[in-house]
């Protein structure tokens, strides 16, 4: 079992299934079971993917002193994490609503509250950070000190910068520059993946790059090996909503590469575990445990498929 420090977003998140984007114009709608309401946000889906997969994790977050912020608490205790580290220091805890198609598509409203605004001591995960195998920090700005004292504990750091349009952003430059393993989607890429994943290795020094592909699957790029290779997407069970595939697929990464050191083997079953997740309405459901992804990493291997 490894030990994981994360930080990151965590909010309360509402999904509603429609029809199709674009979304018409209706004075009333009654989508029977298709609005849910749950916690969610970034930070808490690598958590409690983390813990499912067998880990520790150490998570520290911040979220308001409100009615959400208690509910947040129930759910972390739920899930198996420790909540000490999560801080109750905003006005209101961070909020979103994702519409969701039959197609896949998903369209996400971020509401994020004062947290942009707020800064978390870093005196208090400094123990965690120190104790972690890896830390895993999320490009939201109160986690920004948290680079410094895991650089300082000689920690390697994972990072997930999401939809990129500039490789050089400058809210995002500080977290590259950071990461030893660098997450990023294809959605806005200013160029080709390929492209883009040298250019990352060369120009912030991460040893590896991984660009999701969305429905056709991943990039991995590795600078020891200097190989760059293309994986292909999976089925494993129809897809509900992609929210949250992201972060399914940052998490088994982590979770498989600091287990066996492999980042093909890593990557081929983030894939799986990332396939799997999908077939759920919300971002912090479906996760399958180490035990179920290694069944299925098994099923996939025989049915050939990569």
């Amino acid at each position: 079992m490894s030990r994981f420090f994360v930080s990151g977003l965590i909010n309360i998140e509402t999904t509603l299934a429609i029809d199709s984007f674009p979304l018409e114009y209706f004075p009333v709608r009654y989508p029977f079971y298709g609005l849910q309401t749950s916690v969610s946000g970034v930070g808490f889906n690598i958590a409690k993917a983390l813990i499912t997969l067998g880990n520790g994790v150490d998570f520290a977050s911040m979220i308001g002193c409100d009615p959400n912020g208690a509910i947040v608490d129930q759910a972390l205790k739920a899930c198996g994490l420790d909540h000490s580290l999560v801080l109750a220091e905003l006005e209101e805890t961070p909020q979103s609503v994702i519409l969701y198609a039959p197609d896949g598509r998903r369209q996400i409203h971020v509401d994020l509250k004062d947290i942009q605004e707020k800064a978390y001591p870093p005196a208090r995960a400094q123990r965690a950070i120190e104790g972690c195998d890896l830390a895993v920090i999320c490009n939201i700005n109160f986690a920004r000190n948290f680079l410094h004292t895991a650089h300082q504990a000689e920690k390697w750091v994972a990072t997930d910068v999401h939809a990129l349009s500039n490789l050089e952003d400058d809210y995002n430059r500080e977290f590259m520059q950071n990461a030893h393993i660098l997450f990023l989607s294809d959605e806005a890429l200013p160029d080709t993946p390929e492209a883009c994943a040298w250019y990352l290795l060369g120009h912030y020094g991460s040893e590896i790059v991984v660009i999701g592909l969305g429905g056709k699957g991943a990039l991995l790029a590795v600078r020891q090996d200097q190989h760059m290779k293309r994986f292909n997407a999976v089925f494993t069970r129809p897809v509900v909503n992609t929210i949250g595939a992201g972060d399914a697929l940052f998490s088994a990464f982590i979770d498989r590469y600091w287990r066996t050191k492999d980042p093909y083997q890593a990557i081929r079953s983030a894939i799986i575990f990332a396939s799997y997740k999908i077939g759920t309405k919300g971002a912090a459901e479906g996760f399958l445990t180490g035990e179920e992804l290694n069944l299925w990493g098994s099923r996939i291997l025989e049915a050939g498929s990569e």
